[in-house]
């Protein structure tokens, strides 16, 4: 199994910068790391390329400017989902 998978956390209260790569795997890891977003209902974003860029970063450092343009992508894709799922229930 060739998966992988990275988890990314912004919490903009605690004056963070950007996002913080939080977990990230390959393989076994990787799967673990998406069955604990289902089993948490957090939302999962597939970008192969986005990935590849994160799950070699260091864990709970932000990410670096050059991956902003599509960690961004993933917030806006979050945030529609989010308004979305609100206004079905």
């Amino acid at each position: 199994m060739n998966n992988k998978a990275a988890a990314l956390k912004y919490d903009k209260k605690n004056n963070q910068n950007a996002p913080q790569v939080i977990a990230t795997g390959k393989g076994a890891v990787a799967q673990r790391i998406i069955e604990k977003a289902k089993e948490f209902d957090v939302p999962i974003f597939a970008n192969e390329a986005l990935v590849n860029s994160l799950v070699d970063l260091e864990i709970n450092k932000e990410i670096p400017q050059e991956l902003y343009k599509g960690v961004v992508e993933v917030f806006i894709w979050l945030m529609k989902n989010e308004k979305k799922f609100k206004e079905s229930n």
